[in-house]
């Protein structure tokens, strides 16, 4: 049977990221996605003014029902924007409808630059250690790791940042005893001009490091999830998978960077080949 994953997170219908990024580089990876949205949004909110909002948690208990009704299952379940309110339903769903051995990937989406995204409280972060509690992989960056942990912000990395490996090592081990199996911390960095991920499985911690492209785009944390869960699926390690998603992550920026009017997200879209080549060489 091939395999099948259920990816929860919303739906901006424009801006190149959550789900319109999950859905077409999952399947390029080979692997049958199922989509559950938390949310409908005209555009993702990075820069955008005025953009519509629909809530769609009163939806998910009968959609849950129904994949009930009919033996829907799944192997991997890939979370990534949802609210409070959400995750209780989600926690039911990956119990109710894993297939033996099923991969719980959580990208605990709520904050960056050393700040919750909007719309989200205090106490969401709190609320989202108990989605990361029990799951395989949990992907957070500098600044989610430090909400989920609740101690301060270790600023900026631009410059090489403001801590060094021992801090990075003992927050991927506090980030463990959350009760996942194993981190991908992202944003990391030692030096100015390279930026990677630090991996931790309880046991051993590995690094990957690409040059640094020196521009923010919006998405490139959505691509990096959707492939590195695409990968993970495909039967990839953790560390093989970690560092083909930030290979793919530096591809779709580099098919941006020179086009000023796409200021909006990546053009992942342009280094889909590329994700393709690798997983099938």
């Amino acid at each position: 049977m091939d395999k099948r994953l259920l990816t929860i997170q919303d739906i901006s219908c424009v801006g190149q990221c959550s789900l319109t990024v999950a859905l077409p580089v999952i399947s390029a990876c080979g692997i049958e996605t199922a989509v559950l949205p938390s949310s409908v949004l005209s555009t993702h909110t990075g820069g955008f003014s005025g953009y519509t909002f629909r809530d769609l948690t009163g939806d998910m208990e009968a959609i849950l029902a129904h994949w009930k009704k009919e033996h829907i299952t799944f192997d991997a379940f890939y979370t990534g924007y949802v609210s409070k309110a959400q995750i209780p339903i989600i926690l039911d769903i990956m119990q109710q409808t894993a297939r033996p051995g099923a991969l719980r990937i959580v990208d605990p989406v709520m904050a960056d630059n050393g700040k919750l995204y909007a719309g989200f409280d205090d106490s969401f972060p709190q609320e989202m250690t108990r989605l990361c509690a029990g799951a395989d992989v949990i992907l957070p960056n500098l600044t989610e790791a430090s909400f989920l942990l609740g101690i301060p912000y270790a600023g900026d990395n631009r410059n090489g940042g403001d801590y060094d490996k021992a801090y990075i090592e003992d927050l991927l081990q506090k980030l463990f005893d959350l009760g996942c199996k194993n981190v991908v911390l992202t944003g990391v960095t030692f030096e100015p001009g390279r930026l990677g991920v630090a991996c931790y499985n309880g046991n051993a911690v590995s690094y990957y490091f690409n040059d640094r492209i020196d521009k923010t785009m919006h998405g490139t944390g959505d691509v990096y999830a959707a492939s590195f869960a695409g990968a993970l699926c495909r039967g990839w390690t953790l560390e093989q998978a970690a560092a083909l998603g930030a290979d793919f992550v530096v591809e779709s920026m580099n098919a941006t960077i020179d086009d000023e009017s796409h200021w909006y997200g990546v053009k992942f879209e342009k280094a889909l080949p590329y994700l393709i080549r690798r997983l099938y060489q």
